[in-house]
């Protein structure tokens, strides 16, 4: 009788852990709506913000580092929004303050008597008297409430920059009559000295002012007519703030001098 061939036994081991083959995807997925859904609310709230906040953002995401010129780029500031603050931009914080003097209703009968320039040492703002006293009494370094209010205007928006000002005081030829003792250099820079104090104490900070100078009637505006109101003026000027500043940049300007400099020459062998 023949003999059965030998049976072949087959173990099949299952592997257990069924979970773990898809354990986490459900984290990931999760994860991913949960931050669509923030997308979404962020979408939302920027739509129903104002124009200033949806500047502040993009201006952010153009460029986070704050080296741009756009409003919200990270420049140091007081209040809800930045300054331009270095020489590219002194055009755009002419417009600035332009528009906080007409959003200033009273003062926007008296506009022709700001004048704000883009000059070689700074942003130039004027403030012109008239054969009244405009701004400041006549014969006097005390402001008029026009000179208070628009000071103060001036003050809360310079606060928000890191640029240090300078504050002159001018007058025109005729001489100051009232006192023996008291000329048009006195009144000159204590109508200055005035304007700084009203400026401090309203947003401009302490360590902001540099120079306080007063000129008497040595730079006159209109020098054909040298005792003309409109040479009666306090002058504020905000001062350029260099690109480049500080420790980083020393060793930048150190790093390519050293760069730029000939390699040094072997000694000839003998």
């Amino acid at each position: 009788m023949a003999q059965a061939p030998p049976q072949i036994i087959i173990i099949r081991r299952k592997k257990a852990g069924h979970g773990v083959h898809h354990g986490g995807a459900w984290k990931v997925a999760y994860a991913d709506f949960v931050t669509a859904m923030m997308a979404l609310f962020i979408v939302l709230w920027l739509l129903s913000s104002s124009e200033q906040v949806q500047k502040a953002v993009g201006g952010y995401f153009t460029d986070p580092k704050g080296h741009g010129k756009e409003i919200g780029n990270g420049l140091r500031g007081a209040g809800s929004e930045s300054l331009a603050i270095h020489k590219d931009d002194m055009k755009r914080l002419k417009e600035k303050l332009d528009q906080a003097v007409k959003d200033t209703g009273s003062l926007e009968k008296i506009k022709d008597h700001i004048v704000i320039t883009v000059t070689g040492e700074g942003l130039r703002i004027e403030m012109i008297e008239d054969e009244k006293g405009m701004f400041f009494q006549s014969g006097s370094p005390a402001p008029t409430d026009f000179g208070k209010e628009l000071l103060l205007t001036l003050a809360q928006e310079i606060g928000k920059l890191p640029n240090k000002i300078t504050v002159e005081g001018h007058t025109d030829a005729t001489p100051f009559g009232a006192r023996a003792d008291y000329s048009n250099w006195e009144l000159s820079t204590d109508r200055a000295n005035s304007a700084r104090r009203w400026m401090q104490a309203n947003g401009v900070r302490e360590d902001q002012v540099t120079q306080v100078r007063g000129f008497a009637d040595q730079s006159l505006r209109n020098p054909a007519n040298p005792e003309d109101a409109s040479n009666r003026r306090v002058t504020l000027i905000i001062q350029y703030q260099k690109q480049e500043s500080g420790p980083v940049a020393a060793e930048a300007r150190a790093g390519e001098a050293k760069a730029a400099a000939p390699a040094p020459v072997p000694p000839a062998k003998k």
